[in-house]
């Protein structure tokens, strides 16, 4: 079911969004060479409970998943792209890591990604993260109220197709509200002027993911972790946005 916020509404999940900003930010400034993803994911454990806030991700259990997540963070090393399980691994250099948080404050949910290049970047990589992130911008600009949820999916698929990157449809952006998944779907792919109009008071998140030479993925032993089918690394950017009368507003924004 697609739920409509009121504009107070909207104001009572800033919050939420401003702490998921402010998370990311601090595992941006953490995530370097000799750092544990375990360590990463301590760190987002300790400033949820400072917060009072909840967890999206340690109880979730959807069935693409192989049981509870059982961490708040996910990490998504190198080849994997997306629902990266955190584990004993220490980030090397040249490393690339795509970091998604999602929490309740107040019963409002965020949620927002980021992918950061560990020590010396490759080039290809920063290339990667550049597109998933211009991807992400032109999404956010297509959302404007009394446009389709196929412009948002358009906007994105044309950066990601002049970049020369393919795209994987399976998983994409979603509505966010009380819980952390809802409708509608917003996939990364699709017509411009089709699918569900973009009303006020529609709060969504928006995500491009993409693979560097593929749109192949596989589900790690982990039962979690997504990675490309050829070995190739991936970038993820998200932010959650709210529609209103005068355009999208950027809830996650640091």
């Amino acid at each position: 079911m697609i739920e409509y916020r009121t504009p107070a509404e909207i104001e009572q999940m800033r919050p939420a969004g401003r702490f998921v900003a402010e998370v990311l930010t601090a595992l941006r400034e953490r995530a370097d060479v000799g750092v544990n993803l375990l360590e990463l994911d301590e760190l987002a454990h300790q400033m949820i409970t400072d917060r009072g806030a909840v967890s999206c991700y340690i109880d979730y259990h959807p069935s693409f998943g192989a049981s509870p997540f059982g961490k708040v963070l996910c990490t998504s090393v190198n080849d994997a792209v997306l629902h990266g399980l955190p584990h004993d691994y220490v980030l090397a250099d040249g490393d690339l890591v795509s970091l998604d948080f999602a929490v309740a404050v107040d019963g409002w949910v965020s949620d927002s990604a980021i992918t950061v290049a560990v020590g010396v970047p490759r080039v290809q990589d920063l290339k990667l993260i550049a597109t998933t992130e211009a991807a992400l911008v032109a999404g956010i600009e297509a959302a404007q109220p009394g446009a389709k949820i196929g412009d948002i999916s358009f906007a994105i698929a044309r950066v990601a197709s002049h970049a020369g990157y393919k795209i994987n449809t399976d998983f994409g952006g979603h509505g966010v509200g009380r819980t952390m998944h809802g409708d509608p779907h917003v996939p990364n792919d699709g017509r411009r002027g089709r699918g569900l109009p973009l009303k006020p008071g529609l709060v969504i998140a928006i995500e491009p993911w993409f693979l560097e030479t593929t749109d192949k993925i596989y589900t790690d032993a982990d039962g979690w972790t997504l990675r490309s089918r050829d070995g190739s690394r991936g970038a993820h950017s998200e932010h959650t946005i709210a529609i209103t009368p005068d355009g999208p507003l950027v809830l996650t924004a640091p």
